[in-house]
């Protein structure tokens, strides 16, 4: 167990960097001469069609909407392990980053609602700063080394998870379309395909990702979030091989997409969504209350939600302090949990795709989102580097 978490540790990390310098290309990319081909390139129609079957779109939704599936398939295959041979297996590594999930997602969204009351367009993007990106927190917690517990870094991955996991409830209940019921149908026909094929214990990977691409097309035509399939799909891979009871087909699946997904899906997700544009941009958009409530949700409502519960949950006696952690160690990794990234990203993709800015509505939340996460990365370094114990 120790050595998986070391591997997920050191791949989170460094996929973390590969998905900074991404999202700095983006953002030199639309702020250059360049800026014409970058905007052509998102735009780029991509069309796959088989009979009377087609799916068109242009090339930024197919990586949110199809390489994102991928992404939130690896995402379930964590939860799917860590709950049943993971951190989350054991109830006394549970308890505090459920508690302070929790905290991290009420009171950004508190936050957010504030600051936009009373403006129905802008009140589309609340969930975005409930999300943390655990490539970035881990990233910037790497920087620390040895210096960091062991204990501190399960509670930080497993905050995150729970954290994603409250992501695709919200994306799952308030972010889909006009729902389709035949193409809910046959996803319906999916799940049951494949619960069978989990009962009767197939251990080839193969099988699963036919019907999950299959399920994906549906659920992309169904109105709800294609993102999903790829979650639905993951609770039904093995976790063990009927056949070979020391071959874990989840494990190798896991293992072989890490890679794929911090250096090819990440990266590219954000090199298409992070590139702002910042001529004429000026103090009047960073105050705008979508951005404002974004940053200072990921920033302030983060590091209160999450230490706030904690320390509440501590003092109570119903959880205790990390091993090896104090409770600067502890504030330190509740601000870095405001690093909300891909996730934020993702979710403001979906709040406020299709709406028409007209002039009074002029904003851009991905500036909220850099702001909160560039804070929240800086402070959750500088407390932890001034709080943790110094390296021998």
């Amino acid at each position: 167990m120790k050595a998986n978490l070391k591997e997920f540790l050191q791949m989170e990390s460094a996929g973390g960097i590969v998905l900074m310098a991404a999202a700095v290309l983006a953002l030199i990319a639309a702020n250059s001469p360049a800026a014409g081909l970058y905007a052509y390139f998102l735009d780029t129609p991509v069309e796959v069609r088989i009979g009377a079957l087609e799916v068109a779109k242009p090339l930024i939704l197919w990586v949110n909407d199809g390489l994102m599936a991928v992404f939130f398939f690896l995402v379930g295959l964590e939860l799917k392990r860590e709950v049943l041979n993971g951190e989350l297996s054991r109830p006394s590594n549970v308890l505090l980053p459920a508690i302070g999930a929790v905290g991290g997602m009420v009171f950004p969204v508190a936050i957010f609602v504030f600051v936009n009351s009373g403006d129905a367009a802008a009140m589309r993007g609340w969930a975005i700063p409930a999300a943390t990106d655990i490539a970035f927190a881990l990233g910037i917690l790497m920087l620390l080394g040895s210096r960091v517990p062991v204990s501190l870094k399960v509670f930080l991955v497993s905050l995150a998870i729970f954290d994603d996991l409250g992501a695709i409830v919200i994306i799952a209940l308030f972010y889909s379309a006009e729902l389709s019921s035949s193409a809910l149908a046959m996803s319906a026909v999916c799940l049951v395909i494949l619960s069978v094929m989990n009962w009767r214990r197939v251990s080839s990977v193969s099988p699963y990702i036919v019907v999950g691409i299959i399920m994906w097309i549906a659920v992309l035509k169904s109105g709800v979030h294609a993102t999903l399939a790829g979650v639905a799909l993951a609770a039904f891979i093995p976790m063990r091989d009927a056949q070979d009871p020391d071959r874990s087909p989840l494990r190798e699946l896991e293992h072989d997409l890490h890679s794929v997904v911090a250096f090819g899906v990440l990266p590219l997700f954000a090199f298409v969504n992070a590139g702002i544009s910042f001529s004429g941009v000026g103090v009047s958009d960073l105050l705008h209350s979508v951005p404002l409530g974004i940053a200072a949700g990921l920033f302030i409502g983060k590091q209160i939600g999450i230490f706030g519960l904690c320390f509440i949950a501590i003092k109570l006696g119903l959880a205790r302090l990390p091993e090896g952690t104090g409770w600067g160690g502890l504030y330190g990794a509740s601000i870095l949990c405001g690093v909300g990234f891909t996730m934020s990203l993702f979710v403001g993709s979906l709040a406020f795709e299709g709406i028409a800015m007209e002039t009074s509505l002029l904003f851009d939340e991905r500036l909220g989102i850099i702001l909160g996460s560039l804070l929240s990365g800086a402070m959750g370094y500088v407390v932890l580097y001034l709080t943790l114990p110094k390296a021998d």
